[in-house]
């Protein structure tokens, strides 16, 4: 608990610290724009929490801050975390923390373990705890990530349509970004589908009235189908689905998250912290090693759709926050992604799956300035993206240098 205290108390000292009024200048050698474009030897001068102008560096004066040794991104956003998922002092998953207090210390160390990564933007999704947190961020009271959450999520197959159309009426209320729905079961129980046409229906139209997004956690064609059919904005998972489907989800502009380098790796290395929770039996850990390869070779067959929207999430749970990474360097390196796809995944497309593509996921003029650099070219070397030594989020400095 002294650890935590500690933590704490680190991460308010580093949220005080305030962003410069006056024009801060970053030099690069080499820069990614998020959109595909490639920068070089540029000055990026930021005023105001935003990116004023990115222009040559040839003639410049000295910058605030040199990052020519190293590759400059837009910070990098993850649409699929579980912030409030953590071990507890007894090294096992905690379902629920009996004392508030000790779990937002919890949560706020996944946060910034996630921005020390260089996730400048998450969207965390299943925890009503999940608003406290991100509005504490969004204040500068604690430093983290920018934070969008569904404060809850829609599981019981049970509720009538007018009960889940209750359940986005209250989290509307209640000021969600989002709605996340299960649509299937997990994959440890075989990923079958849960909710019916009118269900799905019912839910899906009822954000959609309310002006909200919809991520679908779904795995076979049947779920998929159906909530893409109703206007889901974003299916996650899809472990199981067809070419046939890919194609529907493309036709009509449904985003994908498929999880495939991250979640199941992080929960197989931490077994003995899971094991005998829930669903974490010994069946459950089998199906999910099952699986790995199969969502590698969905994803290789995904690449292969025409104008499939593939954004970047990993389902980050407990032991996995601040590894998110791993999800590109698997898409890119165990699945023949295309390292500049793969980029422009984590930034610019993910951006817009969230509506935010006019505000981050680029680096250009008027955009956040949200900077991210590496050591080593990620286009060359996957890797790179372990390796961040330099994090600004809204023009303030949380990270300059190897720590």
């Amino acid at each position: 608990m002294r650890r935590m205290i500690v933590l704490a108390a680190g991460l308010i000292l580093a949220a005080g610290l305030p962003a410069q009024n006056r024009p801060v200048t970053i030099k690069t050698a080499l820069a990614y724009d998020g959109r595909g474009g490639v920068l070089r030897d540029v000055l990026i001068t930021v005023q105001d929490g935003r990116i004023a102008s990115v222009g040559p560096a040839a003639g410049a004066a000295k910058a605030d801050y040199d990052l020519s040794r190293w590759t400059v991104t837009p910070g990098w956003i993850d649409v699929h975390v579980h912030l409030t998922w953590h071990f507890g002092p007894d090294g096992r998953f905690a379902v629920r923390d009996a004392e508030a207090g000790q779990a937002m210390l919890y949560f706020l160390a996944n946060a910034w373990a996630d921005l020390m990564a260089g996730f400048t933007t998450v969207q965390s999704v299943g925890d009503i705890r999940e608003k406290a947190l991100r509005d504490m961020i969004a204040r500068g009271e604690v430093p983290g990530p920018r934070i969008l959450t569904s404060l809850s999520a829609i599981t019981d197959a049970g509720q009538t349509p007018a009960a889940m159309r209750a359940h986005v009426d209250r989290m509307a209320a209640e000021g969600a970004d989002l709605i996340k729905i299960f649509a299937s079961k997990s994959i440890r129980d075989g990923g079958g589908r849960t909710l019916n046409d009118e269900q799905v229906a019912a839910a899906i139209g009822e954000a959609r009235a309310r002006g909200l997004r919809t991520l679908i956690h779904a795995y076979g064609d049947d779920s998929i189908r159906a909530c893409v059919q109703a206007g889901c904005t974003e299916i996650e998972h899809g472990t199981l689905a067809s070419d046939g489907v890919f194609r529907l989800m493309a036709e009509r502009g449904v985003y994908f998250d498929p999880n495939i380098g991250l979640v199941i790796q992080n929960y197989l290395a931490n077994k003995p912290a899971y094991l005998g929770i829930g669903n974490y039996t010994p069946e459950g850990f089998a199906q999910m090693e099952k699986a790995i390869p199969i969502a590698f070779d969905m994803f290789r067959r995904a690449l292969k759709i025409p104008g499939l929207k593939i954004v970047y999430g990993t389902d980050a749970v407990a032991g996995a926050h601040g590894r998110n990474a791993e999800e590109a360097i698997a898409r890119v390196d165990r699945c023949g992604q295309d390292p500049m796809a793969a980029l422009v995944s984590m930034t610019s497309l993910s951006a817009e799956s969230l509506g935010l593509g006019r505000l981050i996921g680029t680096l250009a003029s008027g955009y956040a300035a949200d900077l991210v650099a590496v050591d080593g070219d990620p286009l060359r070397d996957s890797g790179a993206l372990r390796r961040v030594l330099f994090v600004m989020k809204g023009g303030r400095v949380f990270k300059n240098g190897p720590r």
